[in-house]
């Protein structure tokens, strides 16, 4: 299937005459071509599949530095970052992405119709990985005649949500499939804390209090902190303070920042308190943990 990506990658650039995202007459597909760093990812309010049609790209997340190149796709989660970083472009020096918006009730009402124990063996990690990696190069196919029929008003008006249902399913079944149902489940029991999750993500680098955020959700600080805790596996502090050293650890690998300057860049007040967070949270101070990297990471063309 990759050889569709090609001709997937001429068909975003037909559309996309400004370098940036094009929201096409499907509702939930949105179109990503840029020139420039950072790359913009998709709302992180809303789930979403994001697939990478030309360059490759690096995520940095609290949960690792991940790497992506065309063909690849990534599912939103709780640390999903909002922006990306391109290592490469393409020949015609751009970035291309498409990304795929889904509701709770689209991938539910899909989970629920799958007959057998397809959904108990994703979660149990028990499905062969030639049959996820079939169902990837499955998603890419969906993909590419979704984007063929984007000139076809009378075919797309009726395809369109059919080959959403045919991606979704893929999605359960494919290498990300576990991530994507865990995600879908964590919505499903705290939409509230996943929409207040996703507003720390937007707002990471202002002073706030966890009080403030609970009267935003209507509920008691307690039952707020408890309730976030349980569905994020962490503080809605702590969250805060790991996109905080997530964004600083990115400015001084890619943008050669200071240690001094990325602090204050991310909200931190204090370059000490910065320093023993950062070492907590990846086990080496900044300055070492950014050489490092850098000495592990080879450059790509």
């Amino acid at each position: 299937m990759i050889e569709k990506i090609p001709k997937m990658g001429d068909t975003i650039r037909s559309f996309t005459n400004s370098f940036d995202s094009f929201q096409t007459k499907v509702p939930y597909l949105t179109l990503y071509r840029q020139t420039a760093n950072p790359i913009k990812m998709p709302d992180s309010s809303i789930p979403y599949l994001y697939l990478l049609i030309a360059g490759s790209m690096r995520l940095y997340t609290p949960s690792g530095i991940m790497d992506y190149v065309a063909g690849q796709y990534s599912i939103s989660a709780i640390d999903t970052p909002t922006s990306g970083y391109a290592l490469a472009f393409s020949e015609q020096e751009d970035f291309l992405a498409l990304s795929i918006n889904f509701t709770l009730d689209d991938v539910v009402s899909i989970a629920l119709e799958i007959e057998g124990d397809l959904v108990e063996r994703v979660m149990a990690e028990k499905v062969l990985p030639q049959s996820m990696e079939n169902s990837d190069a499955h998603i890419i196919d969906a993909v590419s005649r979704l984007l063929s029929m984007l000139g076809e008003n009378d075919q797309l008006s009726y395809m369109a949500k059919h080959l959403k249902r045919e991606i979704i399913f893929y999605a359960l079944c494919g290498t990300c499939g576990k991530q994507f149902l865990q995600s879908m489940i964590g919505i499903q029991q705290a939409g509230e804390i996943y929409e207040a999750n996703s507003w720390i993500k937007q707002n990471y680098k202002e002073v706030f209090t966890v009080e403030e955020l609970a009267a935003r959700k209507n509920m008691s600080v307690s039952a707020f902190h408890q309730k976030f805790k349980s569905v994020v596996g962490m503080g809605p502090l702590q969250c805060q303070k790991r996109l905080r050293l997530t964004e600083a650890r990115r400015l001084m690998l890619n943008e050669n920042a200071s240690v001094t300057e990325a602090s204050t860049e991310v909200g931190y007040e204090s370059v000490s308190q910065f320093i023993r967070d950062y070492k907590k949270m990846f086990h080496t101070p900044p300055k070492g943990d950014v050489q490092n990297l850098r000495h592990q990471m080879k450059p790509r063309a």
